[in-house]
């Protein structure tokens, strides 16, 4: 009995400052994300951007710092140049002044860093990220919280906690207490079978996790896999994977390089059996420090696809609104201009064209395009185009009013949005003076039928055969190159269409899409059916 009361208390003691740490840990692990998350989305934002072009940036900025640091109660928001002298500051007297902490000279080398460092306010735990003007960093956005208030916080939870485990150690003894005395009544009755059978329930309910989730050890051989994986991967849960390597059941997978260079992976996506999923790798150490193997856990995507879709159009019609800003402001100077030379009459002549061609253009998409959706998502386009110095062209035959209504807006945008940045892309890279990208569409028939053609570099007949495969790519870019083509493929594949492209070096691409109206119904090749002539 002596035995047992000593190690509820030993128990309960390791327990509150075990909480007490990783409550303290996750606390300032917690408010440093939100502080650089703050951080990040100041630094994105158009506006703040802008700002550091004008004559007197702390004048715009100021304002803008201290509404969103009141919303999100930090302690400072400061805003600097590349030299660390400050745009904004909660104590107004310390604008203008260099920066101090000491902890800038990695956010101007492009990094987003929390750090905990003495300013002017005191000790505090700082979000930082970098501003960046066409892929220069011409700034650095610092979010911070008191170190004293996070500590205030701690404390005030640690009372709580202590109160708790104060009751739960009086409640452990007069338990052990009871548990002494009566074992048999302390566990319900249950006998050790039926304790077995609640073992295997609570194993059952983790399996229903909608995660799947697949280990490996450094040979590259399966340890764990559970029933969610079996069913995303569509193999039978009577299929033994244990010992199996993991390129035999999930080819496109990334564990075996992260066994390898021991760095996790999070939210990257890869598409499995023509789903599209979230996967997170993330290395397995030992005592030691050394990797033994690596997990992986995937989602399907399809819970977020909504959302997402919304917020891409919100994306696109921000882009181009921004596209066409920047595209009329050129066209104001040009008409001051002109009023300042004197020029009435080609001003009025030059105003008149544009009014002219931007009513025609409008009217023939309100007439040939009527869907909303896609109206306004290539009218996005054209006015990124015209930014991109690129021409894009919709042909004036092209018509797509017969749209059935189970043909789902969100895969147009996303086939005909991918083909056309894919081309804006060809395009960019040649030589030629003309650079030019034409959309046609038509309904005609019983088909919808979309076409894209540049005048780019085209496709080496050797990649022909790889250009739909998820992740190829020509170009050295960022980790989402070779992603689009892959996703047309998909959502082709989703609506039980076809894809073609003809090809020639040095000359251009023309990629051809046909969807069937009613599913099911297509040429001769059968969804995803590729030709290529190159």
């Amino acid at each position: 009995m002596l035995v047992i009361s000593i190690l509820i208390i030993s128990i309960g003691g390791i327990f509150e400052i075990t909480f007490k740490n990783i409550l303290e840990t996750h606390l300032k692990d917690e408010i440093g994300s939100k502080a650089l998350s703050v951080a990040q989305t100041i630094a994105n934002m158009p506006e703040i951007q802008e700002a550091f072009q004008a004559d007197k940036p702390q004048s715009v900025l100021q304002p803008i710092a201290e509404g969103i640091r009141k919303q999100v109660g930090a302690e400072f928001i400061v805003i600097g140049n590349r030299n660390e002298i400050r745009y904004t500051h909660p104590n107004p007297d310390r604008i203008g002044k260099k920066m101090v902490g000491g902890d800038n000279v990695r956010v101007f080398k492009g990094e987003s860093v929390i750090s905990a460092s003495t300013g002017t306010l005191g000790p505090s735990l700082r979000g930082k990220a970098p501003i960046f003007r066409q892929g220069e960093v011409i700034g650095v956005v610092s979010v911070g919280y008191l170190q004293s208030e996070i500590e205030m916080k701690v404390s005030k939870i640690q009372k709580q906690i202590l109160a708790a485990t104060f009751l739960i150690l009086i409640g452990g003894l007069l338990a052990a207490i009871f548990i002494s005395l009566n074992i048999k009544k302390a566990i319900f009755g249950l006998e050790p079978k039926e304790i077995a059978w609640m073992y295997q329930e609570k194993h059952a309910i983790l399996e229903s996790i909608h995660e799947g989730i697949i280990a490996i050890d450094t040979n590259g051989q399966i340890t764990v896999v559970n029933e969610t994986a079996h069913k995303i991967l569509d193999i039978p849960n009577e299929s033994l994977l244990r010992g199996k390597r993991i390129e035999e059941v999930l080819g496109n997978t990334h564990l075996l390089e992260v066994v390898r260079n021991g760095q996790a992976e999070y939210d990257k996506e890869t598409i499995i059996l023509g789903d599209i999923y979230l996967v997170n790798c993330i290395p397995i150490y030992n005592k030691k420090g050394d990797v033994i193997g690596a997990v992986s856990s995937f989602r399907n995507k399809s819970e977020l696809a909504h959302l997402l879709q919304e917020l891409s159009h919100v994306k696109a019609y921000a882009e181009g609104l921004r596209a066409q800003t920047h595209e009329y402001s050129n066209r104001l100077y040009t008409l001051l201009g002109l009023i300042q030379l004197g020029s009435y009459k080609e001003a009025i002549d030059f105003i008149s064209k544009e009014v002219d061609v931007a009513q025609g253009f409008i009217q023939f998409l309100m007439k040939e395009i009527p869907d909303p959706i896609l109206a306004g998502f290539i009218l996005g386009k054209i006015s990124l185009a015209s930014e991109l110095k690129v021409s894009f062209l919709i042909d004036k035959e092209s018509t797509f009013k017969d749209i059935p209504n189970e043909i789902s807006r969100d895969l147009l945008v996303t086939i005909i949005g991918n083909l056309v940045n894919n081309a804006f892309e060809a395009v960019r890279e040649n030589d030629k003076e003309e650079k030019r990208v034409l959309l046609f569409l038509t309904d005609l028939g019983k088909e919808l039928i979309i076409e894209v053609e540049d005048n780019g570099k085209g496709v080496d007949s050797k990649n022909s055969n790889q250009i739909f495969n998820e992740g190829f790519s020509t170009k050295n870019t960022n980790s989402n190159a070779g992603i689009g083509l892959s996703l047309v493929q998909n959502a082709i594949n989703s609506l039980g269409g076809s894809i073609t492209f003809s090809s020639n070096v040095g000359e251009g691409t023309i990629f051809t899409v046909a969807i069937p109206k009613i599913k099911g119904v297509v040429k001769d090749g059968g969804p995803g059916y590729r030709s290529v002539n190159c």
